[in-house]
C-alpha cells in the first residue's frame, strides 16, 4: 500500500535529487507588481536552488505582507537585491556568470524545452500584464516561451516562473554524474 513519505525520508529524497544537479538558477523580476505573484516566485526560486533574485521597481520586498504571506519564509533562502532597471539587473546577473533569458512572448522567442539554458541560468520575468520592458529585452541572453495547447493563450506570472524553473531544473538532472 502507497504511504506518505516521513520528514526523514523527504529531507533523504531531496538530498538525493540535489546531488544530481549542478544547477545554478536565479531570477529578475522586472516589475512584477502583484505581491502574492512576488511571494510565489520567491518559494518557487528557492524550491528549485535559487540563489538569488533581482527586484526592479515597481517590486515589492520581501518584507511587504502579502509577499511574506505567500513566500511562507523561503526569501530567507535568496540573497535579494534591488535593481534600478531591469538592464541594471541583467548586467548584475551576466557579471554573476549567469546566462539571462527572459520568459516572454517575442518574435524571436524559442520554445523554452529548445533552449539549453545550461548550468547557470537568470530567468526574466516581467510585469503581469505587460511583460519583460523592451530595455530588458534588448540586453538578455536569449527569449523562450511555454508553448501552451490550450484555449488560454497565457499563464500567471508565477505559475509560469516555477514552469519556467522546473524546465531549468529538468535539464541538468544527471549533469553532476
Amino acid at each position: 500500500m502507497t504511504r506518505n513519505l516521513s520528514p526523514t525520508e523527504l529531507k533523504r529524497l531531496h538530498r538525493e535529487w540535489r546531488r544530481r544537479s549542478d544547477l545554478r538558477c536565479a531570477m529578475i523580476l522586472d516589475g512584477v507588481q502583484q505581491p502574492y505573484n512576488v511571494g510565489g516566485l520567491i518559494r518557487s526560486t528557492a524550491a528549485y536552488r535559487g540563489e538569488r533574485i533581482w527586484a526592479v521597481d515597481p517590486t515589492p520586498d520581501p518584507s511587504d505582507t502579502k509577499v511574506a504571506r505567500t513566500a511562507l519564509g523561503c526569501d530567507r533562502f535568496l540573497d535579494w537585491e534591488r535593481a534600478a532597471s531591469g538592464p541594471e539587473a541583467v548586467e548584475a546577473a551576466k557579471a554573476a556568470g549567469f546566462h539571462t533569458v527572459a520568459v516572454e512572448l517575442t518574435d524571436d522567442a524559442r520554445p523554452m524545452f529548445e533552449v539549453d539554458l545550461g548550468p547557470s541560468v537568470c530567468l526574466v520575468l516581467g510585469h503581469e500584464d505587460r511583460g519583460v520592458k523592451k530595455d530588458t529585452l534588448a540586453v538578455v541572453d536569449a527569449c523562450v516561451f511555454l508553448p501552451q495547447l490550450g484555449k488560454v493563450g497565457s499563464l500567471n506570472v508565477a505559475q509560469a516562473g516555477t514552469v519556467a524553473l522546473y524546465e531549468a531544473s529538468r535539464q541538468r538532472l544527471g549533469s553532476s554524474d
